[in-house]
């Protein structure tokens, strides 16, 4: 999955950017509590963006 498709997918759950790290950016879903890293990568492999998806849903 593209990165720009999973920070879509998370923003419409509630995520928004809590700040940048040295290779991932990390989301907070304030709701909710949930905080999760999202990697720097152009692609995310399927299972991982699955993963992530899953903490903020």
């Amino acid at each position: 999955m593209k990165r720009a498709d999973l920070i879509k997918k998370i923003s419409k759950l509630g995520a928004v950017l809590e700040r940048h790290g040295a290779n991932h950016d990390w989301y907070v879903n304030h709701k909710t509590g949930a905080v999760q890293a999202v990697p720097r990568h152009n692609e995310i492999k399927e299972p991982l963006a699955k993963a992530i998806i899953k903490v903020f849903s």
